[in-house]
This record gives C-alpha cells, sequence and structure tokens, in this order.
C-alpha cells in the first residue's frame, strides 16, 4: 500500500475535510480526493461518507486510521529528526492572546531561538479564528481558554490562571469587603467598569462564579473603558478608569505597589484554565514537541 496514499488518507481522517487536509499537505483539493479515490479503490471498500460539510469516517476508515496513524506518526518523527541532525529547523508558528503570549509564552520559549528555533506569532484574541488558523495549518500551536471540542485538534491543559476584582485605591475606598459579600454587585453601583469587550466577559465571568449570580446580572451601565488588551485594561485601572477583572500575574506587580487594590478575596478564587492545543498527529514534528514540551515544564511554575 503506498505511504503518500495512507499519509493522506490520515490527514482527511483528521480534519474531516479535503478541503483542510489539502492545505495541510500543501496539495489541491482535487489531488487529495483522487488519492482518497485510488486507496478506495485499493481497498474495495469505502473509507468516508461525503457530507454537506466535509466528510465523516466510516467504520473502515476508523479502523485503517487507528491501525495507521501511530505508524505514520513515528516515521514522521524519524524523518524529522534526522533532517534537524542534518541542521535544518523549522519556524514554530504560535497564536494566541498578545498578553498571556507576550509575558508567558514566549518568554518561556525564548531559550530555544539560541538553539536555532525561529518564531513567528499572530496576536488575536478570537479562539474560534485561531483555531481555524490551527486547522488549515496557519499555525503551529495555539494557546487559548477555549478549549475545542472534536476536530482536528489534541489539546492539554497547560496552567489555571487566577481572575482578580481589582480597583484604583481611590475607588476601592467606596467598595467595603463585608458590604460587597453581603450585597453582591449590588455594593459596586457607582463604580466605572474597565473590560475587553462590550459583552464585559471577565466581570460576567467573575459575577457568576463569586456571587453566583446569572450572567445577566453583571453590572446594568456599559463599560465606562473598553480596551482589546487586558495590559491596556490595567493601565486604565491604575490611573483610577474604574474596576476589572485581571489575572492575578498581569495585577500582581500593581497590587504589590498599592497601585490597585483586590476588591474582594474569596476563598475559593475563580479560575481560568489556558490550553495548549495542536493538529492531532503533530507533535511528532521534533521542533514542535520541544516547543510544547518546554511550555508545560515552564507552566508548572506560573
Amino acid at each position: 500500500m503506498d505511504l503518500a496514499l495512507l499519509r493522506t488518507f490520515v490527514a482527511v481522517h483528521r480534519a474531516g475535510s479535503f478541503t483542510r487536509a489539502a492545505t495541510l499537505l500543501g496539495l489541491s483539493q482535487p489531488a487529495v480526493t483522487s488519492q482518497i479515490r485510488t486507496l478506495e479503490r485499493q481497498l474495495g471498500r469505502p473509507l468516508f461518507h461525503r457530507r454537506a460539510r466535509g466528510v465523516t469516517p466510516t467504520a473502515v476508515g476508523d479502523e485503517l486510521a487507528h491501525k495507521a496513524a501511530p505508524h505514520l506518526d513515528a516515521l514522521l518523527r524519524i524523518a524529522e529528526t534526522e533532517r534537524q541532525t542534518a541542521g535544518a529547523l523549522r519556524t514554530l508558528h504560535l497564536a494566541g492572546p498578545p498578553e498571556f503570549l507576550t509575558l508567558r509564552v514566549l518568554p518561556a520559549l525564548a531559550p530555544l531561538v539560541g538553539h536555532g528555533q525561529t518564531l513567528r506569532t499572530v496576536f488575536a484574541a478570537d479562539a474560534e479564528e485561531n483555531l481555524a488558523g490551527l486547522a488549515a495549518g496557519q499555525h503551529d500551536l495555539v494557546v487559548t481558554t477555549a478549549r475545542p471540542r472534536g476536530g482536528p485538534f489534541t489539546a492539554g491543559a497547560l496552567c489555571d490562571e487566577e481572575q482578580v476584582l481589582v480597583a484604583a485605591p481611590y475607588w476601592a475606598a467606596l467598595a467595603d469587603p463585608g458590604e460587597l459579600l453581603a450585597k453582591g454587585p449590588e455594593a459596586l453601583d457607582g463604580i466605572p467598569v474597565v473590560e475587553v469587550h462590550e459583552s464585559l466577559p471577565l466581570v460576567t465571568r467573575y459575577w457568576s462564579a463569586v456571587f453566583d449570580a446569572v450572567p445577566g446580572s453583571a453590572p446594568d451601565t456599559a463599560a465606562t473603558v473598553v480596551a482589546p488588551d487586558l495590559r491596556a485594561v490595567l493601565e486604565c485601572v491604575r490611573a483610577g478608569a474604574g474596576l476589572a477583572v485581571l489575572p492575578r500575574y498581569l495585577c500582581q506587580d500593581a497590587l504589590d505597589r498599592g497601585q490597585v487594590v483586590a476588591l474582594l478575596e474569596p476563598s475559593v478564587p475563580p479560575l481560568r484554565t489556558w490550553f495548549l492545543v495542536v493538529r492531532t498527529g503533530s507533535l511528532a514534528l521534533a521542533h514542535l514537541a520541544r516547543a510544547h514540551d518546554r511550555l508545560l515544564r515552564a507552566a508548572a511554575h506560573w
């Protein structure tokens, strides 16, 4: 059986689409379709059900993928190791929110540059957009708080991020912690809100987790300041623009300096989990596996 046909088959099985598999393999969609048809003729059985949107494997297709994929991944790993031994390193393409990549991911990966690794980064907060780019082969690794369900992805937990409700000292003086615990969000009426989006995603999530309030009971007024970068949100809060919910890693220095104040320290702080997402099977690539492992080890200290 032709290994090239098997490689194309596994790519289609993982991508769920001839078009996405063609992008990942650097082939045309008709070429992928032709190779799958050839393999189906050789086996005498259909491997995929053609749907309006993509394809789904038949039972025969699932069985073949289960048997073939691990061996193809192993061959790819051997080939990649040989190629890198000869002195060539692939560029690693990353995507994720700008704050987390800037303050966490890139510093953790920077030492790899000393070993010849090159990095390219796309700053984008939209998880759906980043995952679509990963599926299309535009990125090698995506860092996101939205764990993908299904699709051609393998996702693993990277770290948990504590969320803190903060404000500048002037506003903090108006919010008594005891009253806040007793009354909930009502105790914060009149304090402006700084957020990353008009929908108040961080404040709403905090309200739900800490005050057991339904998402719709976040502050009734619109955010006073909307800035789609948490670093900008922190600077606005530090300058006295209002309250915000921020990850502790980002605001801890400002807390230590007294530039912002935690309005509440709940016994069970709300957490947000970050995930590392790659295309299934791509960790067979040595440069990607090395970066993936380095991030996991660095995250143990975050």
